[in-house]
């Protein structure tokens, strides 16, 4: 086309008669190009990042300045290869239904708790326990160690109450570091009540269990430890990462860290505007 516009003289419209063929066609420029540079930022946040999905992607991109919809991420991630793997299709059992647990209004009301196992490099086991604010779901602890006992819990509910104050409630399963004296003496003299699964039923204490599942996933799945102490360290990194910077899809794409402020913001104006009215 440029040849017989050049070699005649003669304009494009001439040109494309000639050939017979559309101006629009001519004039067409390929996209691929122009996806290059968000296709290579989709790959390095998900080879990154390799429990995230495109949702989550998506979030990070646009928190980064790329307005960029849920269609062309998706588009660009299933054509790089990045889908996750589905987890195969479990047999499902009827519900039994239990009385329906106490539902908090607002963070520090209730938390709940779970251990979670893995090992070293060297085959050594150990153990996490993590604890978890219900309405912000904020990671608020994970204690790392070989051998952690009902004592090792109540130092780390001692040490968040410190910083937080003691909740109203505790959901935990019938595990024997959840049931024995020292838990019962510490919810006695702090007046929090313990709220036990039944045995069988992982699913009372979703919300742990959901944590949990995100932990394993892009935690310790993704990570070998060589000590017990640099597992600490990655875990306390990656516990600040989930509070701080990854979005989460129950409290409509907010991080834990950026829910929980927003709602002391709210208290704080509230408590504001009370304090006048009664001054006035």
């Amino acid at each position: 086309m440029t040849y017989l516009e050049q070699s005649y003289r003669v304009s494009e419209r001439h040109a494309c008669c000639v050939l017979e063929l559309a101006r629009a066609t001519h004039r067409y420029e390929g996209r691929q190009e122009q996806w290059l540079e968000l296709r290579m930022r989709i790959r390095e946040i998900a080879q990154t990042r390799v429990r995230y999905g495109y949702r989550m992607i998506r979030i990070l991109l646009n928190r980064e300045g790329w307005q960029v919809g849920k269609d062309l991420v998706y588009r660009l991630y299933k054509e790089e290869g990045l889908g996750l793997r589905k987890r195969p299709a479990g047999r499902r059992r009827a519900a039994v239904h239990r009385q329906e647990r106490f539902k908090p209004t607002g963070p520090n009301q209730v938390w709940a708790m779970d251990f979670v196992s893995d090992q070293l490099c060297d085959g050594r086991r150990f153990r996490s326990l993590t604890v978890v604010d219900i309405y912000t779901r904020e990671s608020m602890a994970i204690e790392a160690g070989q051998s952690l006992r009902g004592e090792d819990v109540v130092r780390v509910l001692n040490r968040l109450k410190q910083e937080r104050g003691a909740p109203k409630m505790l959901f935990c399963d019938n595990g024997s570091e959840f049931t024995g004296q020292m838990m019962d003496m510490w919810a006695y003299r702090n007046g929090v009540k313990i709220d036990f699964s039944r045995p069988g039923t992982p699913t009372e204490n979703a919300f742990c269990e959901s944590f949990n599942g995100t932990f394993r996933a892009e935690c310790l799945d993704t990570n070998w430890f060589q000590t017990l102490p640099e597992a600490k360290h990655i875990i306390d990194q990656w516990r600040w990462e989930y509070n701080v910077s990854r979005p989460h899809r129950a409290l409509a794409d907010r991080t834990p860290a950026e829910f929980a402020s927003q709602i002391a913001l709210k208290r704080d104006l509230t408590e504001t505007k009370t304090g006048r009215k009664l001054t006035l």
